[in-house]
């Protein structure tokens, strides 16, 4: 009888096992996209596959979206782990016709299990027209945790606070948080110059400039399209 005890308590840990070790990211930031009104609710990562939740907001009359089949989450270190499935959107050539301006679409991409100790990733779609991206999308918690205060410090007008904010979190980001730096950046150049500091904007930028932040020349270009240039 106690063998039977013993083989039953294992059988239940092994079959209990996936779920312990799954994590849940809600709302997590990121650094740049590409869909002004495409977000990512959560992130799903459990030991079997990766689910990202994502909604997009129709605003403009007759609108239509798709998800092609070549979406790819790009790592760190350059590579890829395709698609294997989505949920309540359809593949492209084929389209989801939006019935109403404001109407939402909530959908599901379905990857392969993410790498061990992954902090951040790429989102990208591989089209032709409108495609689709997330770059630095940040799966650290504790870390999101910390740049929601800083993004909250700022609406409420608390904008050197949340300078200062920002630039603490940047000099004590981790080598496997890199993607989300661009942005750290960005942030602090754009606060500085809404108080009117633009030396201080210039330094930073600079500083950007000198960082080797992961995708650097598309936080470079992000600036200058709304004419930040030094």
């Amino acid at each position: 009888m106690k063998i039977k005890t013993i083989i039953l308590s294992i059988i239940l840990l092994v079959t209990t096992l996936p779920s312990s070790f799954s994590q849940l990211v809600e709302q997590p930031n990121y650094a740049l996209k590409s869909h002004e009104t495409l977000e990512i609710s959560k992130v799903e990562i459990t030991p079997v596959k990766t689910v990202v939740y994502l909604t997009i907001e129709n605003r403009i009359e007759v609108g239509n979206f798709c998800a092609d089949k070549n979406i790819f989450i790009i790592y760190p270190d350059g590579t890829r782990s395709k698609l294997t499935s989505s949920n309540g959107i359809p593949v492209c050539p084929e389209t989801y016709k939006f019935k109403t301006i404001g109407e939402k679409l909530q959908f599901t991409l379905d990857f392969p299990p993410l790498k061990t100790g992954t902090k951040w990733i790429d989102i990208i779609e591989d089209c032709n027209d409108n495609c689709f991206s997330f770059y630095g999308v940040t799966l650290n918690t504790e870390l999101n945790g910390k740049i929601n205060e800083a993004l909250s410090m700022a609406e409420k007008g608390e904008i050197k606070r949340a300078i200062a904010f920002y630039k603490d979190i940047l000099n004590s980001l981790l080598a496997a948080d890199q993607g989300i730096k661009g942005a750290l950046y960005t942030d602090i150049i754009t606060l500085l110059l809404k108080t009117g500091d633009k030396v201080g904007a210039d330094e930073w930028y600079e500083k950007m400039v000198a960082s080797k932040a992961p995708r650097l020349d598309l936080y470079i270009k992000n600036l200058n399209s709304r004419g930040i240039k030094y």
